[in-house]
């Protein structure tokens, strides 16, 4: 890989004014941007080996069973799932569950805040979207990519979702091989940028990805006046904490705690360059998803109102500097945001106040994350699956 003169992907910018407010740690990051996942990588070769098919269903048996129960399966896959069913001492099963309350708690407006704040940050990054672009997985499937999303993170948060062979932890495992499908696929096709953009899905995206699910989440539930005390944000923390051992993230990049995520992210934001035409176009295709089912006028105006109002919660979330980078227009929705947020925040007090107040939202956010992935199922099934091929203009 030829790097540029600062010896990192062009992508990583601005390193002068970032060495100096955050010193070597901003060289130590930059490593990252071409460091991947090998034994993931090494577990789709093994599977790219075998017969079609066969290596996906001794990875999802392994996944269900344990990989003692797939001896002749090949040695990489093993020993992914061996390293995944390992707990480490560090991992506190009832601070993951506290943790994950945290988003059943909030319902409705974590919902917003994932996909106004966490998606739109992952579209901004104009070198981190490229495997998004290439993989063809947002502009040609946004609603899918949407709904999995949403499945995942609602599987994850669940309790004891993310024990081993847990559905948050099994679906986590595949989106690990996902991505490390998706990085196969792009080297194949020899039209990866290496010198601008680093490794595709390195381990400094990785980690940032899981900043979007992470501290994105608590900034953005505090944006629209939800409470979330200190304690709370550091259970939250630790399950994602966690969620990122097990989707691959290197733990020298991975955060123990808020603090630690905030500078991460910090540092990311630092040395990362404007959004670009791709950005713009992934967030675009976010917000058009809502019109993808519409057939009547009627559907046709809801959909303009949902629209209309998640721009305004983005614009919101994300500020308006980088809403008008990503092409985020106003709208007459904005002017009620303000309401909203006092309204969140009365309700938050009233919990304070009122016994099992907070257990009861907590059932209602449930209810609300299963309703929003029946409706996103729509009669379908989550398959978590590798994909075959890239998008058509990435081949």
């Amino acid at each position: 890989m030829i790097m540029g003169v600062s010896g990192y992907p062009s992508r990583f910018v601005n390193l002068p004014a970032a060495r100096s407010r955050f010193g070597e740690r901003i060289d130590r990051l930059g490593q990252f941007l071409s460091r991947v996942d090998p034994r993931a990588d090494a577990v789709v070769d093994a599977i790219e080996a075998l017969p079609r098919g066969e290596g996906w269903r001794l990875f999802e048996r392994g996944l269900a069973r344990g990989a003692r129960t797939i001896p002749d399966a090949p040695l990489a896959i093993r020993e992914l799932l061996e390293e995944a069913e390992y707990v480490p001492l560090w991992v506190d099963w009832d601070a993951c569950d506290r943790g994950g309350e945290l988003l059943l708690r909030a319902g409705m407006i974590g919902g917003a805040v994932l996909g106004s704040r966490s998606l739109i940050l992952g579209y901004a990054s104009p070198a981190g979207n490229k495997p998004l672009v290439m993989s063809g997985r947002l502009k040609e499937q946004a609603t899918r990519r949407v709904n999995e999303t949403a499945r995942f993170v609602q599987a994850v948060c669940r309790p004891r979702g993310m024990r081993p062979f847990a559905d948050g932890w099994q679906i986590t495992l595949k989106v690990r091989l996902i991505h490390a499908q998706v990085r196969r696929m792009i080297l194949k096709s020899k039209r990866w940028n290496a010198d601008a953009w680093g490794a595709p899905i390195n381990q400094h995206d990785m980690a940032g990805t899981t900043l979007l699910f992470s501290v994105a989440m608590l900034d953005g539930l505090r944006k629209l006046g939800m409470r979330v005390e200190h304690e709370e944000a550091e259970h939250y923390m630790h399950l994602w904490r966690w969620g990122g051992r097990l989707i691959g993230v290197d733990d020298e990049i991975l955060p123990t705690c808020e603090p630690d995520a905030t500078r991460l992210a910090s540092m990311m934001e630092a040395t990362t360059a404007d959004p670009d035409q791709d950005s713009r176009d992934l967030t675009r295709a976010l917000f058009e998803s809502a019109y993808d089912k519409v057939v009547t006028p009627k559907e046709k105006r809801d959909a303009d109102r949902k629209v209309a109002f998640g721009l305004a919660i983005s614009r919101e979330l994300l500020g308006n500097e980088m809403s008008d980078k990503l092409g985020i227009g106003r709208t007459s929705f904005q002017y009620a945001i303000p309401a909203m947020k006092r309204l969140v925040a009365g309700v938050e007090r009233f919990k304070r106040v009122v016994p099992f107040a907070d257990r009861t939202a907590i059932a209602a956010g449930a209810n609300y994350w299963d309703r929003v992935v029946e409706i996103g199922l729509a009669g379908a099934t989550y398959e978590f699956a590798l994909p075959e091929r890239l998008g058509a203009h990435a081949a």
